[in-house]
């Protein structure tokens, strides 16, 4: 699986993580091609090189063009420009999850309780935050990653400045979205100064998991922040690779299964608890038709998790469902390297995952979001997009 670690050598900012992305080999034309699919204008970006401390990299800075465009956009601006625009479903649910992520941490560090659309974000509700944001997203997926991994965040020391006054270097946002994840962050060192933006923080937690994988490099990048500071490298660095397979996990990196027995909650409740378990980082969520006592139909909730989130996931469990238990046991499983290639059919050019077993590919699956737009575009059904671009994929991969 071609996978993605982010090194916060010097933090993590959307322009920096951008910023990474062009300089492991991200095409400049693509990244804008991306962006113009977003229903908004009045923006430029151009990539520059530069050195910070002994590293040379990439720059990126967005720039907002008129005082028109630097207007504080709300959350509902946000959603809405995100829903209208050409970008894929999955790049779409992906954008929104990190803007969501932002809204509750901006609420939570003001005490807010209300969940308010239409409050203007002040320093995060510029247009650049929108650019960094979609920009990520959709870079990650234009260079073919599909898993993110991250080192821990670094904290700043000392104080920033901020349009609400002096905040501390780690900021109150930036802190939330940290626990919200329950991610690891390095107490202060010796940085003065902000490391870490909400935009970063809240990228970094919707999008990585918080491991060091072991990768075949393929290639780097450097994403440079505006400050040089001296004696540590303000960097982001990015690197990218096939993934090594693990049969069998170490207890440290093994797996959790949590179940729990209900039968007193509703369907709707189920799909809603499914849906903030995947948010969190649960590998898989699924359900189990059971009779409990008195002979009541009933469900059996499973979750598959990384075994560093099961304190997280038990919590959500007795707060969001009626369980009154959950068992939970150490598990281990096998899985198979997937490559992720683009093969041209008859029907156009499509995604496929190669499912691949002692280096030779011995399965094969088309991309959903590809065979829907080519069965739109082309007035066939589904299924039989799906089934055609299965077979030629499969005849071209000789299996």
């Amino acid at each position: 699986m071609k996978t993605a670690y982010l090194n916060l050598i010097g933090g993590a900012s959307g322009d920096m993580l951008l910023a990474a992305l062009l300089d492991a080999g991200l095409p400049l034309d693509i990244l804008r091609a991306e962006l113009a699919k977003l229903p908004v204008a009045g923006y430029t970006f151009a990539p520059a090189f530069a050195q910070r401390a002994g590293i040379h990299g990439t720059h990126l800075k967005v720039d907002i063009a008129n005082s028109a465009n630097k207007k504080a956009y709300t959350w509902r601006d946000f959603r809405g420009f995100i829903q209208e625009s050409g970008f894929s479903d999955t790049i779409k649910e992906r954008g929104l999850e990190v803007f969501s992520k932002l809204a509750i941490a901006e609420r939570r560090a003001h005490k807010d309780e209300q969940d308010n659309l239409d409050a203007e974000l002040c320093e995060l509700g510029s247009l650049d935050t929108l650019v960094d944001v979609m920009g990520v997203v959709a870079g990650f997926k234009a260079l073919g990653v599909e898993r993110i991994c991250s080192s821990p965040f670094p904290a700043g020391a000392g104080t920033m400045h901020s349009d609400h006054g002096p905040l501390p270097a780690a900021g109150p946002a930036t802190m939330e979205l940290i626990a919200m994840a329950n991610a690891p962050v390095t107490a202060p060192g010796d940085v003065r100064g902000e490391m870490v933006t909400p935009t970063g923080a809240a990228l970094v937690t919707a999008l990585a998991e918080f491991r060091r994988p072991t990768l075949r490099l393929e290639k780097m990048g450097h994403g440079l922040g505006t400050k040089d500071i001296p004696n540590h490298p303000n960097v982001v660095d990015v690197w990218i690779g096939e993934e090594q397979y693990t049969p069998v996990p170490d207890k440290a990196g093994g797996l959790t299964l949590l179940e729990t027995n209900i039968d007193d909650m509703t369907p709707q409740l189920f799909g809603y608890v499914q849906e903030r378990l995947l948010t969190i980082g649960a590998l898989d969520v699924w359900f189990t038709s059971i009779q409990m006592k008195k002979n009541r139909p009933a469900v059996l909730l499973s979750v598959m998790i990384p075994g560093s989130l099961e304190a997280q996931v038990v919590e959500l469990l007795f707060k969001e469902t009626s369980t009154l238990g959950v068992r939970t046991r150490q598990i281990q499983r096998h899985e198979a390297p997937r490559d992720s290639i683009s093969i041209k059919t008859s029907l156009g050019a499509v995604s496929v995952k190669v499912k691949q077993w002692n280096g030779k590919p011995v399965g094969v699956a088309p991309e959903f979001d590809d065979c829907r737009a080519l069965a739109q575009q082309l007035n066939l059904p589904l299924q039989e997009v799906m089934a055609r671009v299965t077979r030629e994929a499969a005849q071209q991969l000789g299996l």
